[in-house]
């Protein structure tokens, strides 16, 4: 008699493939009640794409900002822009017990773009043997600075109209916070930090050529807008399109509108800021100024000039640094959100605060 032998027994499902079958379940139950409804989703995470992908990068402007921020930054770079920076921020660095390239990152934001910032700053931090949280201080503290020189200037006209004495803003909302942040992460989160001399520090001016440096730096432009940064915005607003289809991202904006109202951010442009453009929203922010409150004006101007919108700390932060730096994809976005915090918190309090001193 032949002996009976059992099935063996199955691999037990895993997580993720549980996951799959109720996906795929929803899947069938749509196609058969809705059809349209997966196609849709579809067509509006197209839409929101190419509203900034093409509108944007490919038509627009923004795609040759970039590439010329990169140029710009790499010429500053070989005209020895990053030693001298190291040496006037070195004193604040030895008073803080951390290493200065900390700082470089901000700096280049604020001279250029902050994906030429992380494309520039990453590997000098590494060259500098800059500890992992040396390099996460160094993300949240460039998310402080705005990103655009005419994001700056518009807002200094927004502040104009608004009879508000730009000069305070300016001291304790822009240049303040490269030391402020630092400080305040390395006593506190990230607190893996060490002094070094200058004389530890190699040279980061490179010794390329004229030439080469041009030729370089518009192609190093080319490389992180088209392999980087339209990737990045593409898998943000792809997400923010099918969450507008479903229904769910119309609340998160109207909290979102509720939410700068009370922080003290006019909602019109800080909207544009978080989810748009800040260069835009000191655009809007100039004709609109004069009607405004002053601290709304205020709290507007410090959260435009920042790392904002989410596009670049939820997608453009993490993949230009995990190329460019020992941190991985998230460790750079959870360092961009802290800096995000920091800087809405300082809009509330210099509007709050400071706004009714500076009033002319």
């Amino acid at each position: 008699m032949g002996k009976i032998v059992s099935a063996p027994a199955g691999r037990p499902l895993k997580g993720m493939e549980v996951v799959g079958l109720v996906i795929l379940a929803l899947a069938m139950v749509g196609l058969f009640v809705n059809p349209g409804f997966i196609g849709g989703i579809f067509d509006r995470m197209v839409t929101r794409v190419k509203e900034v992908v093409v509108n944007a990068y490919l038509t627009g402007t923004l795609a040759c900002a970039i590439i010329c921020s990169v140029l710009m930054g790499r010429v500053l770079e070989r005209l020895g822009m990053t030693d001298a920076m190291l040496r006037v921020f070195m004193p604040v660095a030895s008073w803080l017990g951390i290493n200065p390239t900390v700082v470089v990152p901000g700096v280049y934001n604020i001279l250029g773009d902050i994906n030429a910032a992380g494309r520039i700053a990453g590997p000098v931090l590494k060259k500098a043997g800059a500890t992992r949280d040396e390099q996460k201080i160094a993300v949240a503290t460039m998310v402080q600075s705005q990103q655009s020189f005419s994001t700056f200037m518009l807002g200094l006209i927004a502040m104009s109209n608004a009879r508000v004495w730009a000069f305070p803003v300016v001291i304790l909302g822009i240049f303040a916070p490269l030391v402020v942040a630092p400080l305040l992460l390395s006593k506190t989160i990230y607190r893996d930090c060490k002094r070094v001399s200058v004389d530890e520090l190699p040279s980061f001016t490179p010794k390329t050529g004229a030439l080469q440096t041009l030729a370089g730096g518009t192609r190093e432009g080319a490389e992180l807008v088209f392999l980087l940064i339209i990737p990045a915005a593409a898998m943000v607003f792809s997400i923010i399109g099918a969450l507008d289809y479903i229904g769910i991202w119309k609340p998160v904006e109207n909290a979102l509108t509720a939410a700068l109202s009370a922080l003290s951010i006019d909602p019109k442009t800080g909207i544009l800021s978080v989810l748009a453009s800040p260069t835009l929203a000191m655009n809007t922010l100039k004709d609109t100024a004069a009607g405004l409150a002053p601290k709304l004006v205020v709290g507007s101007f410090i959260l435009a000039a920042s790392g904002f919108p989410l596009q670049v700390i939820f997608g453009q932060i993490p993949a230009v640094w995990s190329t460019n730096s020992n941190l991985s994809e998230r460790e750079a976005m959870e360092a961009a959100v802290l800096g995000a915090v920091l800087r809405v918190i300082t809009a509330v309090v210099l509007a709050l605060v400071l706004t009714p001193l500076i009033v002319r």
